[in-house]
């Protein structure tokens, strides 16, 4: 190692989650009233939710994944309707397309930011396309307005895939709302949690309905509604349906990360800030780029790619990061790449040249709250010392 770097007593972890006394206190508050599975906390979170958002209807989940699985159900999503989406996202986007019997139908990116290249979606369609799914990508937004625009112009419906996306705005408004279906993840390495979870947000009364009966077995009526003081324990199964419902213990870290996450963002934003500069004389890692048009940026991660003249691969740099201290995360390798994926629809790989790009190269940098300046000039440190070695 060169001279000047000191290896780190502790690891540095890609993620971190902000998990503080009054969240603790919340939970075991739960745990104390009996109303640990759903109940008034869930019920408290969906509307905290949604009017931070903007949107009238939030129906919050045991995970992002179950809302994408009830929400293309409820979209009304057939075997054999094809979806616009991008490769450039974790495989649950990709899986829930496939699982209820849709094909994926794969646009490419932007490589400077990862986002879904919007110029590419119309000539995507055909007779069998049902709608899009833009994912806004490491807490940037995706371009919405030509999405929407060709989705009106064909008769398309627009789920969004906002896991990345609390507190994220475009053009002022908050992503999730654009479209027919917005969805958020709630998982640890996320910019606010609730150890797992997600939540579904929309405008349409009716379709929430079929929404509410997908996730809690077809019914009408939680176990809250029925059980509470007043309730009916009486249940009518109006479709079939699965068990996706929230949980008050997950809740109950919710709330308070919710009423927080302005400020956990704005600390990301300071640490994305410190790493583009402490990385601006670095030219074997390419930067991530902000989109051009308006949005607001709440940096759920910060992705780099290693490009070539670093002389190594990204899994070797990696490695050398670790033994320095320093942990990483993939998002992602593109789906379309994944084993499945390239057996069953082996026409795309060599079609998507930019998300194959950028797949084999990027990486994502420790980014989390509870970071310190020293962390970030840490990682920076470390870098630079792994491609001083490189170099010989």
């Amino acid at each position: 190692m060169t001279e000047s770097f000191v290896k780190r007593d502790s690891f540095l972890p890609f993620s971190k989650p902000t998990i503080r006394q009054i969240e603790i206190d919340e939970v075991v508050d739960s745990l104390r009233s009996g109303w640990i599975t759903t109940g008034p906390k869930a019920d408290r979170f969906e509307k905290d939710f949604a009017s931070y958002t903007g949107f009238p209807i939030a129906l919050a989940l045991s995970s992002a994944t179950a809302g994408l699985h009830i929400g293309l159900l409820a979209l009304g999503l057939r075997p054999g309707g094809e979806v616009i989406t991008t490769s450039m996202t974790w495989a649950s986007t990709v899986n829930m397309i496939e699982a209820v019997g849709g094909t994926p139908v794969f646009v490419d990116i932007h490589p400077e930011t990862c986002q879904i290249d919007e110029r590419q979606i119309e000539a995507a369609i055909t007779p069998k396309t049902a709608g899009i799914m833009p994912v806004h990508y490491a807490g940037a937004p995706s371009d919405m307005d030509p999405i929407l625009e060709v989705a009106r112009k064909h008769g398309l419906w627009v789920f969004e895939d906002a896991a990345h996306g609390v507190g994220t705005l475009y053009k002022g408004r908050h992503v999730g709302g654009f479209g027919r279906l917005g969805v958020f993840s709630f998982h640890p390495i996320k910019n606010m949690t609730t150890a797992e979870g997600g939540i579904l947000t929309l405008r349409d009364e009716e379709l929430a309905r079929k929404l509410r009966a997908l996730r809690f077995h077809g019914l009408e009526k939680s176990a809250w509604n029925r059980y509470a003081e007043g309730g009916s324990p009486q249940v009518e199964v109006m479709m079939p349906g699965f068990k996706y419902n929230f949980m008050d213990i997950q809740a109950a870290i919710g709330i308070h990360q919710l009423a927080s996450v302005g400020d956990f963002n704005a600390k990301r934003r300071y640490l994305a800030s410190l790493y583009d500069k402490a990385l601006s004389d670095i030219p074997e890692i390419m930067k991530p780029e902000a989109p051009k048009y308006d949005h607001f940026h709440t940096w759920h991660l910060y992705v780099v790619k290693l490009l070539d003249s670093a002389r190594m691969s990204r899994d070797t740099f990696i490695a050398e990061l670790r033994a320095r201290n320093v942990g990483t995360g993939i998002h992602f390798r593109a789906v379309h790449t994944q084993p499945y994926y390239a057996q069953k629809y082996p026409q795309w790989i060599g079609k998507l040249p930019r998300s194959e790009w950028v797949s084999e190269r990027l990486f994502s940098l420790p980014l989390f709250p509870m970071m310190t300046e020293e962390d970030v000039l840490y990682v920076a440190m470390a870098i630079k010392d792994v491609l001083s070695h490189a170099r010989g």
